[in-house]
């Protein structure tokens, strides 16, 4: 902000501006973020003005970028401007993350890493400005008509939003009603702005226009309703110099008044100005001289900024050195609207003949001034959507097919870049495009294989929800067509989403025999990451023994280049193998993390948390469990959130935190029950029926957990109901409900026979121990114990304090002492507080006094910190944490702030020795 710039006194906001300016100020402590919201013209713009203002005093850095409508096609656009200002800088952030800001932004022909790390390095980015200034002053971003943001740089400005509390930067964006925006759902702060009073109207009026007669001045303020840009500019519409003159219609919704206002303005301006406020109104960018060229090309006469001087007058634009920007969006959009079609076509043309140096540019503006089909055009877009696709710019591939779609001239080029622009679109996320693509009433007919692609396409959205057993037959048929059309990659696609239903609902044993029998014919490697997927998810009994083979060849003979090498710990899990499934998912974690690619990440996270919590792995499932939750909000997948919160549930009730259990439950419940989400149901209920047994509620416990072996039951699921039957087994022997659970039983005895999951084969050794006649117990309990257990430690002090609490009531008090205190001991490592607490009753029972459970760092940290704890405690710094965890350095150290008292430790070296279990 220059020195010399006027101060406008703002009416009515003597509120909203306290409140902003105490935000800011509050940079000092905690940094963060705040959404200005409004309708058109309401004061958003003059109220961060004034904020900016204010931050200028207090010697705060300002960076600044706003959404424009002809922008929103070019990713990564809003980003860069703001980011502009620190360009320098740039080079000073770590290799991977200067590469990716340098792709985002056209600087290298790198390819476009995944948006994520792109966010990462624009927020070390900021930070860094903010901590290594010469002030080390604060950082105030203002993101005017951020709804007009590209959503690439929305989606990026929202993972810094969420990320501001350790950083020395404070983000206030502007957003009109009824516009979505990516910001909306990052959980800031809102601020909401209300038309003006009364009082305040009627002083606005009268300070920009003191000369208006009263009938004029009693109809202006009836027709601006308290909007303040309408207080400012409907008078300049009226000529009031004697009182009378046209004023705007008041039936008109109000922004199309003011549009009509700033068309009206236009009217007595010379035609080549106004070809000149067309051009910049449609250009992408501010520079002066661009716009100053395209107009010559046009008129056919030279013109210069001094040309612009009747629109500064009339207050339409601002022009400073070498840039031309409107007063306010809606100036804009009316001036592109009073053009007619002839008249845009014409300026677009001018663009790219004077975007000679910026052939991206040019090629939008090349497409966008071509009025009828033109097939060569249509293929020069798609070609560039090729090269960007190959850089991994993907957006900008999209938005080049669209325009091709738009220009094709054959129908047949015309749905093949439709399909393809879609499936570009689903593989970004972006469920909106591909509506958008897909939805179009007049698209030409699709070919078989085509039609084959949409299917694809449309179920990567559908997370496999629905108990409908057709729609996986249906897939897997479809899947079988398109193989023999060559196509194995499309079938494989076909055959995961017809798994997924398989996994999600309950689809029949015929539907799943299908869809396995399709994946079996395909010509790929045994060790395909993807086929092992499809047999584990449809059929994790009939091929759990398939699948548990392969894995293990895998994991013995670990081997990078395989494809869907990430998919392999969700495929165990599947089986029961979640000693394999944890260690598939840690090899597979650091790449996902250093790719970026939190959305993938927060899956494999979410399997990691669910097997790790089966084994009582607290110090790896509860971290795991609290990211992939966090990611997976982040990214919008609430199923994966869901399941997450559920598994979160299940490390709580491990923890004999009651309250956290049940809150979670009902959390990851309330998303569940309406779309029929199995495997959460199902989690909820181990979960529910785990702190039932840990307070010793087993008729409660054995309810809970029957559930989940009621095919009638919507927490019923075929695979995860294996892995509860030493539990269901423990609340029915305790409850005297043993005979309740014998067709249980003997069903899944019977699936023993089928697959050997190490996880239904260890539960039922334990439930044929503990449900056995007293007197014949112990050759069963020797057969439990006799087990390879040793990467299962939970499960073996399970079975060791059952067999100590069936000697003792065998009346062998002595003999049971040892089995209780390995049991005791195993558990107090462990971190599972409720059956450490029942190895102790048992032990006290017995005649023997425990020490009591020395605290550890799982009982004072939170999720993140103990995370954080354990990578420092591995030697890694601060800034290879953050980029891990996608957090700033700053975050983590804040986090260590804290985590240091908790642990009662004063440095970095005392970790390891803090977070080992007690002995």
């Amino acid at each position: 902000m220059s020195a010399n710039q006027p101060v406008i006194e703002l009416f009515g906001r003597e509120s909203e501006q306290r409140r902003l300016g105490e935000f800011v100020d509050g940079v000092r402590k905690s940094g963060g973020a705040m959404l200005v919201r409004g309708e058109a013209g309401i004061g958003k713009s003059a109220l961060l003005l004034d904020t900016a203002r204010i931050a200028a005093s207090r010697g705060m850095r300002i960076l600044r970028t706003a959404g424009v409508e002809s922008e929103t096609h070019m990713p990564f656009a809003g980003l860069h401007q703001l980011l502009l200002p620190l360009r320098t800088e740039i080079g000073e952030l770590p290799a991977p993350q200067r590469d990716a800001l340098g792709a985002a932004f056209g600087l290298t022909d790198a390819r476009v890493p995944d948006p994520f790390l792109i966010a990462l390095a624009a927020l070390n980015l900021l930070g860094e400005a903010a901590a290594h200034s010469a002030a080390h002053s604060p950082v105030l971003l203002i993101v005017e008509d951020a709804h007009w943001l590209d959503r690439a740089s929305a989606d990026v400005l929202a993972f810094v939003a969420r990320r501001l509390d350790s950083e020395p930067i404070v983000l206030l964006a502007a957003i009109r009603d009824g516009f979505p925006s990516p910001l909306d759902g990052a959980g800031l702060q809102e601020m909401l702005l209300d038309r003006l009073d009364d009082t305040a109207a009627t002083a606005l009026l009268d300070a920009c226009s003191p000369t208006l007669t009263p009938a004029v001045r009693t109809r202006l303020l009836r027709e601006a309703a308290g909007n303040p840009l309408a207080l400012v500019e409907l008078p300049i519409a009226a000529d009031t110099r004697d009182g009378k003159g046209p004023l705007p219609p008041g039936w008109l919704p109000l922004t199309t008044r003011l549009e009509q206002t700033f068309t009206a303005r236009m009217s007595g301006l010379p035609p080549a100005l106004r070809t000149m406020l067309l051009v910049a109104a449609i250009n992408d960018s501010t520079a002066l001289s661009e716009t100053l060229d395209a107009t010559a090309l046009i008129t056919g006469v030279p013109v210069t900024a001094d040309d612009l001087a009747p629109a500064v007058t009339v207050r339409l634009v601002d022009v400073h050195e070498t840039g031309v920007s409107f007063r306010h969006p809606l100036m804009r959009s009316a001036i592109y609207q009073g053009a007619s079609i002839s008249q845009r076509h014409a300026a677009h043309a001018a663009l790219a003949d004077v975007l000679t140096g910026r052939p991206d540019r040019r090629l939008w503006h090349r497409a966008a001034s071509t009025p009828r089909p033109d097939e060569s055009m249509a293929v020069e877009l798609e070609n560039t959507a090729r090269s960007v696709r190959r850089r991994g710019d993907l957006l900008s591939a999209v938005a080049a097919l669209e325009h091709a779609v738009r220009l094709s001239e054959n129908p047949a080029h015309r749905c093949e870049r439709l399909v393809r622009a879609a499936e570009y679109a689903a593989e970004m996320g972006r469920r909106d495009i591909v509506v958008r693509l897909l939805g179009e009433d007049e698209q030409p007919p699709l070919s078989a294989q085509q039609q084959a692609r949409v299917v694809w396409i449309r179920e990567s959205f559908q997370d496999g929800i629905r108990d409908d057993s057709a729609a996986a037959h249906s897939l897997a048929d479809l899947a079988e067509t398109t193989a023999a059309q060559g196509d194995v990659d499309l079938a494989l696609k076909l055959l995961s989403s017809a798994s997924l239903r398989c996994f999600w609902a309950h689809a029949d044993e015929r539907s799943r025999q299908r869809v396995v029998a399709v994946a079996e014919t395909l010509p790929v490697d045994d060790l395909d990451g993807r086929l092992l997927t499809v047999l584990a998810f449809a059929a994790p009994v009939e091929r759990g023994k398939v699948v548990i083979e392969r894995l293990r060849r895998l994991a013995a003979h670990p081997t990078g280049g395989r494809p869907a090498a990430r998919l392999l710990g969700s495929s165990a899990l599947m089986v029961g193998a979640f000693d394999l499934s944890e260690e598939f998912c840690a090899a597979s974690l650091p790449i996902l993390r250093a790719q970026g690619r939190l959305s993938l990440l927060a899956r494999d996270l979410g399997a990691q948390a669910w097997s790790a919590a089966r084994l009582a792995d607290l110090s790896v499932a509860i971290p795991a469990a609290e990211e992939a939750a966090r990611l997976a909000r982040e990214t919008s997948q609430p199923l994966m959130h869901a399941i997450a919160q559920a598994s979160g549930a299940v490390l709580a009730a491990l923890r004999g935190e009651q309250d956290r259990v049940e809150r979670l439950a009902v959390a990851a419940e309330q998303v569940a029950l309406p779309v029929g989400a199995r495997p959460v149901l199902a989690t909820v209920q181990l979960a529910r029926g785990l702190a039932a047994l840990g307070e010793g509620r087993y008729a409660d416990a054995f309810d809970q957990l029957r559930r989940m072996h009621d095919p009638a039951d919507p927490a019923f699921h075929l695979a995860l109901r294996c892995f509860s039957v030493a539990e269901l087994a423990d609340a029915a022997a305790h409850s005297g409900q043993a005979h309740a659970v014998a067709g249980v039983i003997e069903e899944l005895e019977a699936v023993a026979l089928t697959t050997p999951s190490p996880a239904l084969h260890a539960d039922l050794r334990y439930a044929r121990a503990v449900l056995a006649d007293e007197a014949a117990a112990e050759p069963f309990f020797a057969a439990a114990l006799g087990a390879d257990l040793r990467r299962w430690p939970f499960v073996r002090a399970r079975v060791q304090l059952a067999y100590g609490e069936w000697l003792r009531r065998q009346r062998r008090t002595a003999e049971s002492r040892a089995p209780l205190r390995t049991a005791r001991e195993t558990f107090d490592a462990l971190g599972v507080i409720p059956w450490s607490e029942r190895a102790r009753q048992e032990l006290r029972a017995s005649g023997e006094s425990s020490r009591r459970r020395s605290s550890e760092a799982r009982d004072v940290l939170t999720a993140q910190e103990l995370q954080i704890a354990q990578m420092a405690a591995d030697g890694l710094t601060n800034r290879e944490i953050g980029e891990k965890l996608y957090l700033s350095h700053r975050t983590v150290s804040s986090h260590l702030y804290r985590i240091f008292p908790k642990l009662g430790i004063t440095s970095r070296s005392a970790l390891s020795t803090a977070l080992r279990v007690p002995a």
